[in-house]
């Protein structure tokens, strides 16, 4: 199967996302801070008690006031580095990916900011969000109900699905085939959840070995010290497209139950990604799903969307 029928069809549903439907619930830079600048309040301009500035045009300064308070000058972003195709360095050491081409449209093009990435290990992410180590995650990461409490979240704005990955020349065809396998995971992932509810299913017998990046998971996979790895599908995708001598492991699984556009692989999960933001951060989250809104009505998100996930 060629890489657009692993990618492509695996996250269909995301090019189709509409903003209206969803529940949301909820660089390479090095700074130690998070580069932000005018963040607080918005002010008043001094405006008289009536809320004008006594030339006519106090609605105009006001939504301009209002955008320059809660925009930053600079987004920092936290982000996992490496996670092909979502953010990843080139051998000139650019930073290239999905999300790094999200980013560009949303806070530079729509918003009028500029932003650069902060790499942070992903176990860790979300108490360096509210450390206040940079403004907001984007990091290919899954919304869910236990991140929700510590973080709010953007309308999604991509369609995930956990998955399996193995050898090619692995006895591992179907789900139940992993009871006993050692399966390697990324730490503080949803992929590490999908695993550990595999191993409560499997009475414990299912051996999980933990790695700091998904690039220690897929060299334990070559390597022979793992027979499996469970991650999220494009980034599977991308290393299977790439890497002679592993596949994925095929069948039904929760995007059939649930009525997606299931992808020929199995799947564990159905997940959405969204942007996260600290829980105070309310007005700068609106700003940012407009900016989502807008860029799905233009076209730019499908075009960004097609250069990775279209062949």
């Amino acid at each position: 199967m060629d890489r657009r029928t692993y990618i492509k069809l695996s996250s269909v549903t995301a090019a189709g996302l509409g903003l209206a439907g969803c529940t949301g619930s909820g660089g390479s830079g090095e700074s130690s801070g998070d580069g932000e600048s005018g963040s607080g309040g918005s002010s008043d301009g001094g405006s008289g008690s009536d809320g004008s500035s006594g030339d006519g045009s106090s609605e105009e300064m006001t939504e301009a006031e209002t955008t320059e308070s809660v925009v930053p000058e600079t987004v920092v972003i936290g982000s996992d580095i490496p996670y092909r195709p979502f953010e990843y360095e080139t051998a000139a050491g650019e930073l290239k990916g999905f999300d790094v081409e999200i980013a560009q449209a949303v806070f530079e093009e729509q918003l009028g900011a500029s932003y650069e990435f902060k790499k942070t290990s992903f176990d860790t992410i979300i108490p360096s969000l509210n450390n206040g180590n940079f403004r907001v995650i984007m990091s290919a990461m899954t919304i869910n109900d236990e991140r929700a409490e510590q973080v709010d979240f953007s309308e999604p704005y991509f369609t995930a699905y956990q998955t399996i990955i193995v050898r090619e020349d692995s006895d591992i065809s179907s789900r139940e085939d992993l009871r006993g396998a050692a399966v390697g995971v990324q730490k503080g992932t949803t992929g590490l959840g999908a695993a550990e509810q595999l191993q409560e299913e499997f009475d414990g017998d299912l051996n999980l070995k933990e790695y700091d990046q998904i690039t220690g998971a897929f060299d334990a996979l070559m390597n022979g010290q793992v027979d499996a790895v469970i991650n999220d599908n494009t980034v599977n995708a991308e290393f299977v497209n790439n890497q002679e001598g592993v596949r994925f492991v095929e069948g039904e699984g929760a995007a059939a139950e649930q009525g997606e556009n299931a992808p020929p692989y199995l799947t564990l999960t159905v997940e959405n990604y969204g942007i996260a933001f600290r829980q105070d951060d309310d007005a700068f989250r609106e700003r940012v799903n407009e900016a989502l809104a807008a860029i799905r009505e233009d076209g730019t998100y499908e075009e960004i969307y097609s250069n990775y996930f279209s062949g």
